[in-house]
């Protein structure tokens, strides 16, 4: 194994002797080409465009808007997922059974659809069938004004995608079925009078006003009955007869003379005690004559 030997020369290189020859560049040449990269990137830093640092940056906000919107649109799509869930499950009222056995029984008597009412029986199909329809359509306003009252609402959410497919999906089934009993309503009111379905609805509208201003009203005197009848109970409670106050009256005197009597008694004690005991009479005046004696 042969020795090596380090030579360091003036201009800062260093040579290895018994082994090959090996040179290493000076610390100035080091540090001139590390100044000289560091020269070179900034240039190239400073050359960018300074439009592809607005499209990186337009790129960063996209992703993180896409990301808040996709969010936000789940957490929508949860809350009207489960908002009035059952705002839609309408049902047709009770009227409307009613109303199709009304018209068995009637067609079973004989009674024909568009036959003109006899005026010699008031009370005849004619005028059973006419009330059976329109109390089927006064049972069917609230369902039909609710879906009015819904309908533009739901349209301007869905077209902004603001409700669940499974709410927009209830709801359409809630307006087909509203719309045909509408119209089976109006098919029914020619059947019975011609011409009866252009104002059946506006008919119907105005007597369902009705019976709920007097609903309204007979809920209201309802109310104040019951409240005046609980004034009058409370007053009855707390009414006092003749009688009683009365008897009050005697007890309070017969209380007062009871105090006066036992008054009395301690009054007569008192008196007792101070004339008749323990103190001799004559007492003060034998001390009297004990001392003219003297």
């Amino acid at each position: 194994m042969s020795e090596e030997t380090v030579n360091i020369n003036p201009d800062g290189s260093t040579t290895f002797e018994g082994a090959e020859e090996t040179t290493m560049p000076p610390a100035e040449d080091a540090g001139a080409g590390t100044e000289e990269a560091f020269e070179e990137a900034a240039e190239a830093v400073a050359g960018t465009d300074p439009l592809i640092y607005l499209g990186l940056v337009a790129v960063v906000l996209g992703l993180l808007f896409f990301i808040y919107y996709r969010r936000s649109k789940d957490d929508g799509d949860d809350f009207f997922s489960n908002l009035d869930g059952e705002k839609f499950n309408l049902k047709l009222p009770a009227e409307v059974e009613e109303y199709y056995a009304i018209k068995e029984k009637v067609q079973a008597s004989g009674w024909v659809p568009g036959t003109p009412p006899d005026k010699s029986n008031p009370n005849g199909p004619h005028r059973i069938m006419a009330q059976a329809l329109m109390k089927r359509a006064i049972g069917d306003i609230p369902i039909v004004t609710h879906i009015q009252k819904e309908s533009p609402g739901m349209n301007k959410l869905y077209s902004q995608s603001m409700c669940s497919v499974k709410q927009w999906r209830a709801y359409q089934a809630a307006e087909a079925m509203v719309s045909a009993e509408v119209d089976e309503v109006r098919a029914e009111a020619d059947e019975i009078e011609p011409g009866w379905s252009q104002v059946i609805w506006r008919q119907a509208m105005q007597y369902h006003t009705m019976l709920k201003q007097k609903h309204e009203m007979e809920q209201k005197a309802a109310a104040e009955q019951a409240a005046k009848r609980k004034e009058i109970e409370e007053k009855v409670n707390n009414y006092k007869s003749k009688e009683d106050i009365e008897k009050e009256k005697e007890q309070a005197a017969e209380k007062a003379a009871q105090e006066l009597l036992k008054q009395e008694e301690r009054e007569k004690s008192s008196k007792k005690a101070f004339s008749g005991g323990g103190v001799k009479k004559g007492f003060l005046d034998g001390g009297n004559k004990n001392k003219k004696k003297k």
